[in-house]
């Protein structure tokens, strides 16, 4: 499970994805135009976040033991992040959104829009909750935590009975200020059991040198995309202005010579 990197599995998704869409033409990649859909888009931002996340985490004292792309089922979903600590175990969930997030006891809104992931957090904790008691039962339950990456705004009009919201910048300090409840021997006793690939559903046959490499290049395409994107958009703002300049001053010239 060590092998596995951030994001992984929701990567394969965008190459996956990407692999079958067309070639852009010169004319396209000129002008800063994607063949990235909608779909894998949002995968693509989502594998942002987790790398994200993954960062902060890795700064994490080396008491602290970080598993990250956690296969949960047979269902092609997985787990962000899984750490275990000092602090106790925890499912980590990220989302990366630019958005008003606003969090209220059992609800959570994104852009005024209701989304089910304090749900979705709540359950991929009870599943690790239930391996990890199978073999150790005195343990505390896994305490899910969700993180957003960037948000214009996170609000928490009341918190959540089970779920903890961060932004991900404040991850690290909220775990390392924990109080402690697992021992050393507790925490390495947890990290050796969940990191067994037996726990979890079979890992992907693709190698993660080559998943990554192929990421990361296309994660180069798409910032130099946007970067030509921008410039387009900043000359198309400057010769409006100039248009504009050149019609104002025909308009002072004609009103002056009448």
């Amino acid at each position: 499970m060590h092998k596995r990197f951030a994001a992984q599995s929701v990567i394969g998704d965008v190459l996956r994805v990407q692999g079958g869409a067309p070639r852009r033409s010169a004319l396209a990649r000129l002008f800063g135009l994607t063949s990235v859909g909608d779909d894998s888009m949002s995968w693509y931002l989502g594998a942002k976040g987790e790398i994200v996340v993954g960062s902060f985490l890795a700064k994490l004292p080396p008491d602290w033991t970080v598993f990250r792309a956690v296969p949960a089922d047979s269902a092609r979903t997985d787990i962000d992040h899984l750490v275990i600590g000092p602090g106790g175990i925890f499912t980590i969930t990220t989302k990366n959104h630019a958005g008003d997030i606003r969090v209220g006891r059992n609800t959570l809104q994104v852009d005024s829009q209701p989304v089910s992931y304090l749900q979705h957090a709540e359950s991929e904790a009870e599943r690790v909750t239930s391996l990890v008691r199978e073999r150790m039962p005195l343990v505390a339950p896994v305490q899910p935590v969700l993180v957003f990456v960037d948000p214009s705004l996170l609000t928490i009009e009341q918190k959540p009975p089970q779920v903890k919201v961060l932004d991900a910048m404040d991850l690290c300090p909220w775990l390392i200020r924990l109080h402690p409840v697992l021992s050393a021997g507790e925490v390495q006793e947890v990290a050796d059991l969940l990191d067994s690939p037996q726990v979890w559903h079979a890992l992907p046959d693709t190698t993660p040198e080559d998943v990554q490499e192929r990421f990361t290049e296309l994660d180069a395409r798409l910032r130099s995309a946007g970067i030509r994107r921008l410039s387009w958009g900043v000359l198309a703002a400057a010769a409006a202005i100039a248009a504009g300049f050149g019609v104002l001053q025909l308009i002072a010239a004609v009103t002056a010579a009448g």
